[in-house]
């Protein structure tokens, strides 16, 4: 077994003490956190995006989703998108398709999820705000149901989610890739 650690021989360094150098290199960027989702959560926004319950993701089904979620990306982009995730070019996102391009979650990316319900940009997430934009999404959910959820995730006590617990809630069920 190598005394080498697995930064050491990716990096290049070692655990020998080095001469110093006359120019260090640029500090190492922490790489993003990567969580791989579940499947059956998955399934469960795929279905959301199915409106028809036809088993695929239709272009305008597709637009449909993206409009909803708030996402202000123009027409051109989304088409873009759409064909990216299409991998078999028959005008359809099947779930293995879908499933292919989510990949991992970025922390980063769950972050820009919270933007899409903290409705007033004030860093916290309302019970208010959480029941409006799950009934855009086509939810049915009492504002007491909404405040319930809050309470469930709210550790600081304040009434409201922060972006750190709902970084916690949304990877709870997710695996680090």
């Amino acid at each position: 077994m190598s005394s080498k650690s697995f930064f050491s021989f990716k990096y290049g360094g070692s655990k020998k003490p080095s001469t110093p150098k006359a120019r260090s290199p640029p500090p190492l960027q922490p790489s993003p956190t990567v969580f791989q989702p579940n499947i059956d959560e998955m399934r469960q926004v795929f279905d959301k995006f199915d409106k028809n319950k036809d088993g695929k993701i239709s272009k305008e089904e597709y637009v449909s989703a993206v409009d909803i979620l708030g996402n202000k990306t123009a027409k051109s982009d989304v088409a873009k998108a759409f064909k990216a995730i299409d991998t078999d070019g028959d005008g359809f996102v099947s779930f293995e398709e879908f499933m292919v391009a989510q990949g991992g979650v970025k922390t980063g990316d769950i972050k820009s999820a919270f933007k899409v319900f903290d409705l007033d940009g004030n860093g916290k997430i309302t019970a208010e705000e959480l029941v409006q934009v799950l009934r855009q999404l086509g939810e049915r959910c009492s504002l007491e149901a909404c405040r319930r959820m809050v309470r469930g995730v709210d550790a600081d006590g304040d009434g409201m989610i922060d972006v750190d617990e709902f970084v916690g809630l949304m990877t709870r069920t997710m695996k680090l890739a």
